[in-house]
């Protein structure tokens, strides 16, 4: 028999602010956590590229020293926000073998493995740390937070570049239903705001290079768009059965209802343009939630900015949702916090949540010309959702034709 998996706790740190509630808040009111880069690194590498969305809040303000020490950058972003959901679901009572985590990532550990590099290189081999490895590793996340809370179920990491938390937590889904656990911690991380990625990324032509306006550079739909804004962070959720979480009276935002998770087999960094492998996995969403497309209410899009991108997942919803896609709210989050790479997903499952719990779709904040091509009900306002139940979708696709899709359900008792 399916069971009832529902979220009890959510947690966050974004360009936006240094908790869930705080980034929510932040979204509803239009702000945009883009900034210019102020690093000596920016002008000393001569990047095209000068701006990001950095997290908002940074990890040595909230973290003990010893854990900034042995962790990478996203592996602490891993941690906090873990740490706020974990609280945030109130759990006293659970055996450390019945609770999981479903961890992602993007790359990793690069900070660590470009500082040690740069050591190796300078001062050679024996200044180089010897938590070098367990720090880089992409699995160093998943450890971190399973070390933290005491899970001992298991401890899983998802690396499937942009789709990477979005498939954690379908695969989070996955491993309830299987009774693998009772409680899992999913969520994903990402810490790539460094010289490298910004100008390999640059050089591919997929970064935004609105130097002169950073906090609009993201704009999904926008008929000016022109590649999507580095971001960095973490966010996470905790998961459990309806039974569990009633058992212990817990608090219940929403139902994750299925997850769809596909591969395009098209291009390394391309996604299929006719947006095929992304619409099958919106349909296998959506058969595993037990809905059809009709009772969709609201979309999350993975909406990056891209020219090419954007256009991609509107055939993709077209394909699915026909001409009523034109009539279903549609919320492009990226535009106010960049885009988190494998965490993004993670971020974006707690603004659906949200959404569908107080019935509001948070604004697209930068789009003033929407592209004629993408004609979907896009704003950049907060549009109300209704009283009725909701069924909502959130996107997420990455390099190597990675799709992954989650549909999320408001929670009715």
């Amino acid at each position: 028999m399916t069971k009832k998996i529902v979220v009890t706790g959510i947690g966050a740190t974004s360009p936006l602010g240094g908790t869930a509630r705080d980034s929510w808040n932040a979204l509803l009111a239009g702000e945009t956590g883009v900034r210019s880069l102020t690093q000596d690194w920016v002008a000393e590498h001569e990047l095209p590229v000068t701006f990001a969305a950095q997290a908002r809040v940074r990890p040595e303000e909230v973290l003990e020293r010893q854990e900034i020490k042995r962790l990478d950058p996203s592996a602490q972003y891993a941690l906090i926000s873990a740490r706020e959901a974990w609280a945030d679901a109130a759990i006293t009572d659970l055996a450390p073998e019945r609770l999981g985590v479903e961890y992602s990532t993007g790359i990793g550990g690069l900070w660590t493995l470009l500082d040690a590099w740069d050591t190796l290189r300078e001062k050679g081999p024996r200044r180089v740390l010897p938590m070098t490895v367990p720090m880089l590793m992409p699995n160093a996340a998943s450890a971190a937070v399973s070390m933290a809370l005491d899970a001992r179920a298991f401890a899983r990491t998802d690396v499937s570049a942009c789709a990477s938390s979005t498939e954690a937590i379908a695969n989070a889904y996955d491993h309830l239903q299987a009774g693998l656990a009772d409680v899992i911690i999913a969520g994903g991380t990402e810490a790539c705001i460094h010289p490298l990625p910004l100008a390999a990324f640059a050089s591919m032509q997929a970064l935004s290079k609105r130097n002169d306006s950073p906090e609009t550079a993201s704009r999904p739909y926008d008929v000016s768009r022109d590649g999507f804004v580095m971001g960095e962070g973490a966010a996470s959720i905790v998961m459990e059965t309806e039974e569990h979480a009633k058992a212990r009276g817990a608090k219940i935002y929403a139902e994750i209802a299925g997850g769809g998770v596909t591969s395009d087999s098209y291009h390394i960094t391309a996604p299929d343009p006719e947006g095929r492998g992304a619409a099958r996995a919106v349909r296998a969403a959506l058969e595993q939630a037990g809905a059809t497309a009709d009772q969709v209410t609201h979309i999350n899009a993975h909406a990056t900015s891209t020219p090419v991108g954007d256009i991609a997942e509107y055939k993709a919803l077209f394909a699915i949702f026909g001409e009523r896609v034109k009539g279903i709210p549609v919320s492009a989050t990226k535009a106010a916090h960049g885009h988190l790479l494998g965490g993004t997903g993670a971020l974006e499952a707690i603004f659906t949540i949200l959404a569908v719990q107080e019935r509001q779709a948070p604004p697209t904040a930068t789009l003033v010309d929407q592209d004629p091509e993408i004609p979907l009900l896009v704003s950049a306002g907060v549009q109300k959702l209704g009283d009725e139940p909701q069924l909502a979708i959130s996107n997420s696709f990455g390099f190597g034709g990675h799709n992954s899709v989650i549909a999320i359900r408001s929670y009715e008792g």
